[in-house]
């Protein structure tokens, strides 16, 4: 029987608290915004254990970044449900809000990081054209079912317009000075503002019921509010 490895079991848990505590503080206060010494009190370890395993900021990023790869990837899996469209969009839309409020900080401080880390670089094209495929067959599929009245050779563009809001809303968030961090409610506004764009072209009940989809998403994941 095989012994378990002492020394690298508690090396591996203090490294994903880590990354836990990162991703918390990047998302409250901004990731410019903390310094190292900081987050190593948040974690409860010297800074010199913070270094330890991870000898820059930028390499603890693109810890968090593969994470955050992982969650776009399977959001972008699923698929529209044709027995169900609006179910199967506010499906969607709520992967999309946890996605939005666990790395709000990638959507928000894109000024402070960049793009250019692994492995966001190089991914961030495939990943707009990827959400632009999967708004658009979302709608295509409401507009089948008689619940969106669209043109369908205008779906691309609505699905675009839609994923600029979603992708930038926290951003446009930050700029006009408003409050973006957990508990601002900052991510269902987001969501609620993309529906802005075609809402009045589903029929009444459809509208209601993404709406209430939104709020009841909040609801259960009251640190997106």
């Amino acid at each position: 029987m095989t012994k378990p490895d002492t020394q690298t079991a508690p090396a591996m848990r203090t490294k994903d608290r880590i990354v836990a505590g990162a991703r918390a503080l990047f998302n409250e206060q901004g990731f410019g915004q903390v310094t190292t010494a900081a987050l190593a009190a948040h974690c409860g370890i010297a800074e010199g254990n913070l270094w330890y395993h991870f000898k820059t900021k930028r390499k603890l990023l693109e810890a968090i970044a593969g994470q955050f790869a992982n969650e776009v990837d399977s959001r972008l899996a699923m698929k529209p449900r044709h027995d169900d469209p609006v179910g199967g969009y506010a499906a969607m839309l709520s992967r999309l809000m946890q996605e939005l409020r666990d790395y709000r900080f990638l959507y928000r401080d894109q000024a402070a990081y960049g793009e250019h880390v692994k492995p966001i670089a190089g991914r961030v094209r495939d990943w707009l054209e990827s959400t632009y495929d999967q708004l658009e067959a979302n709608y295509m599929a409401m507009v089948a079912a008689g619940l969106l009245d669209w043109p369908r050779e205008h779906l691309r563009d609505l699905a675009i317009n839609a994923t600029i809001i979603l992708r930038h809303g926290l951003e446009h968030y930050r700029e006009m000075g408003e409050p973006t961090a957990e508990g601002t409610g900052a991510v269902r506004r987001t969501l609620l503002r993309h529906l802005t764009l075609f809402e009045y072209r589903l029929v009444p009940e459809a509208a209601e019921r993404l709406h209430t989809a939104i709020e009841r998403i909040g609801e259960t994941l009251p640190e997106a509010a």
